[in-house]
């Protein structure tokens, strides 16, 4: 599957001569190819999202809910085609990446609710002493140019994530998708140009790392908005000047399984929530953490499920876990679980690696000390805790650095709100695995999980800013 797109028409230069190609991370054939940008298009990129700034500011919340809705139906109708590209670029399975659109056409949607209706407020002025004689409300009006950088696990639906709301709150937007797989984010600004947005609203800047480097410092930009490591995250705030920052740094989920609770429910939906989208997932459930006494059933049980999970070409109907990204991300989670074994680990199933495809792993008693412990492995590999209480339970599952999600299993109530009060985390999922996400709730972590928040309500609220209109009455 082949897929080359005339760039130019994106704001791309037509006469670019060096370029990147997108590869299928199973088989290794070339997807289609993209333009490399350097550091010196960056100028170019930014003059043009000032342009679009100015148009996309004048455009009715009428108008930019339209063409968010319409591009929400353009992408639902040929929802398979968008399915396929997934696939091909980024390896998702076949059921996942159709899951993904889904998503993408919720998003879209709920970015045009929010368009119509988070315009601002009513100031009450006159409840207060000094005011009484004033009236008012304030507007959300939108920042100007935003720089957003996505990854390449959900290259359709994170993309929807930053421009949906930047869109409904009238900003243009410079995107940098993964170059690793960008050719979904392309295809969805296409379609929201089809549906009648400017076509300078969005700025596609497709290159490595230097080019980032270049556009989150470029003094007009107003905001970035950025999904992946921490690494990056930091080296972004230290060179971003003044701006507002948002972003999604990723986290180390752990999820507690209390001996109250429905085994049978707790099995799957970790196993789900470890192995969805090959573990290439933020919220990943990545270290479960089991009373001692259904431990070893759990156990049991779970590496029974694992095992019997098909790993494979994403493209087939029955495979379960695809590849990961590269064969190089691959080896570099098999390193990380050799390491976790030297250090005294129990390998209970996988840690089997076929280029690009790794083997949905599990292990057990890992040292507290090991990056499978501290560090988001980002990998189909899950690591399972005996704990004899839920306060043990607490303390471990609290102690990385790094925190999106974290889930509790337990039919006691005092129990799961105990753990709601306490995991340190942005959200907490009760009887469901870490990796549950609404797209319309607010996204994002705890210590150094994120900055800000996602969720096309609370995305749009980061995007804008108010203005407040204040009347003072007069006598006549």
């Amino acid at each position: 599957m082949r897929q080359n797109f005339d760039m130019g028409a994106l704001l791309l230069p037509a006469d670019a001569t060096d370029f990147i190609s997108v590869t299928n991370p199973f088989d290794g054939v070339e997807v289609g190819t993209v333009a490399n940008l350097s550091p010196e298009d960056t100028r170019r990129l930014v003059d043009a999202a000032k342009e679009g700034a100015r148009i996309c500011r004048s455009l009715s919340r009428y108008e930019r809910a339209r063409i968010l809705e319409s591009c929400a139906s353009l992408i639902e109708r040929d929802g398979e085609t968008f399915a396929q590209l997934i696939v091909a670029e980024a390896g998702k399975t076949i059921k996942q990446a159709r899951k993904e659109v889904l998503r993408c056409v919720n998003t879209l949607k709920l970015s045009a609710d929010e368009a119509r209706r988070n315009a601002g407020e009513v100031v009450p002025f006159d409840a207060y002493a000094g005011s009484e004689n004033r009236q008012g409300w304030f507007t959300r009006e939108p920042l100007g140019i935003i720089v957003a950088i996505t990854p390449y696990n959900d290259p359709l639906n994170l993309v929807a994530h930053k421009l949906g709301p930047a869109i409904a709150g009238g900003n243009a937007v410079v995107l940098k998708p993964s170059e690793l797989a960008p050719l979904s984010a392309i295809r969805l600004v296409d379609y929201l140009v089809t549906a009648g947005l400017p076509s300078n609203a969005v700025s596609i800047a497709t290159g490595g790392a230097a080019l980032g480097e270049a556009l989150v410092s470029a003094r007009d930009v107003r905001m970035i908005s950025f999904t992946g490591g921490f690494t990056t995250g930091e080296k972004i705030a230290r060179s971003a000047g003044l701006k507002k920052l948002a972003m999604d740094l990723g986290g180390n989920a752990p999820v507690i399984v209390l001996n109250d609770c429905d085994l049978g429910d707790a099995v799957a939906a970790c196993v789900s929530g470890a192995f969805w989208a090959a573990g290439q997932n933020c919220v990943s459930t990545q270290r479960i953490l089991i009373q001692a006494s259904i431990y070893d059933e759990f156990k049991r049980r779970f590496v029974a499920a694992t095992v019997a999970l098909k790993a494979g070409d994403p493209a087939q109907p029955d495979t379960d876990v695809g590849p990961m990204i590269s064969a190089q991300a691959a080896t570099r989670a098999r390193s990380t679980v050799d390491a976790a074994i030297r250090l005294g680990a129990n390998l209970l199933c996988g840690n089997t690696q076929k280029g690009s495809v790794y083997f949905p792993t599990v292990l057990e008693n890992v040292s507290f000390d090991c990056d499978l412990w501290t560090q988001e492995a980002f990998s189909p590999v899950v690591v399972l805790q005996r704990v004899e209480t839920l306060d043990e339970a607490l303390a471990l599952a609290n102690s990385p650095e790094y925190s999106l999600h974290a889930g509790i299993f337990t039919n006691d109530l005092q129990a799961a709100l105990k753990a709601a009060n306490q995991l340190e985390a942005g959200g907490i999922m009760i009887n469901d695995s870490s990796d549950y996400r609404f797209d319309g709730m607010p996204f994002g972590g705890g210590k150094y999980g994120s900055l800000g928040r996602e969720g096309v309500r609370f995305a749009y609220e980061e995007m804008t800013q108010p203005k407040v209109v204040c009347i003072r009455k007069t006598e006549r």
